[in-house]
């Protein structure tokens, strides 16, 4: 019996180990039956920039390119440079990305930015899910890690980020004004923009300056240029109901 036991659990996972190996995996930069089926859609194609734009700038080649099925930002080049927006408004959603960063990185992604001739820059409208390499001298300040809604809160949870060129994944939620942000599974910042504690505490920054700062609870994605390279894939959105 034991032995007829041992074969029958041997046939079981080899069974297991077939199937597993033979069922589609999801390819980079596309979505899976049931992503679909959630309603996600994908904003970066893997081979072009089609739905993005330069910030105030429009169709323009830029230090931004598709290569490799990465979305990447290429430093110190004579191409224009500028932060990477969406063509599109988003309001209530579930943005999810894989994110890797050079030696010493610094980056972000925006949301809710408000894309206007008046408005310098991304920044200037849209708070910041913040992308940095450990090795950049901001990274022992807390409210600028990765993972943190940049310069207003700590990591509510500690995550780690990893090695430079090494791929993270990230996601960011946002439902009627509340925010969530997740670093490599891990929650790490949440706040309420139709709050008085958000509005206090934008009241506190330098930020107070720039009159459509945080006020916005629909706007463009953008994503940072710095100095230093960066690169995106697997970048999907599906609406939320608000």
């Amino acid at each position: 019996m034991k032995k007829i036991t041992a074969l029958f659990t041997v046939a079981v996972l080899t069974a297991a180990i077939i199937t597993s190996c033979s069922s589609p995996k999801t390819k980079e930069n596309e979505l899976s039956k049931q992503e679909e089926e959630q309603g996600y859609q994908l904003l970066f194609d893997g081979k072009t920039l089609n739905g993005w734009h330069l910030y105030n700038q429009g169709n323009i080649s830029s230090g931004w390119i598709a290569q490799d099925g990465e979305l990447k930002c290429l430093p110190g080049t004579a191409a224009r440079h500028g932060d990477l927006v969406t063509d599109q408004d988003f309001e209530n959603y579930e943005l999810s990305f894989d994110w890797k960063i050079s030696k010493e990185g610094n980056s972000g992604v925006f949301i809710n930015v408000v894309e206007r001739a008046d408005i310098p820059t991304a920044w200037a409208s849209g708070p910041e899910y913040q992308l940095l390499e450990k090795g950049h001298h901001d990274y022992d300040k807390e409210m600028k890690r990765a993972g943190c809604l940049y310069n207003f809160s700590p990591q509510l949870n500690p995550a780690e980020v990893n090695p430079p060129n090494e791929w993270n994944h990230s996601v960011i939620r946002q439902q009627n004004g509340k925010i969530e942000f997740v670093l490599n599974g891990i929650i790490t910042a949440k706040e309420d923009f139709n709050s008085t504690k958000w509005r206090q505490a934008v009241a506190n920054t330098n930020f107070k300056n720039f009159p459509e700062f945080g006020k916005h609870l629909k706007g463009r994605i953008a994503l940072q240029d710095w100095n230093k390279g960066i690169s995106f894939k697997n970048i999907k959105i599906r609406k939320i109901n608000g």
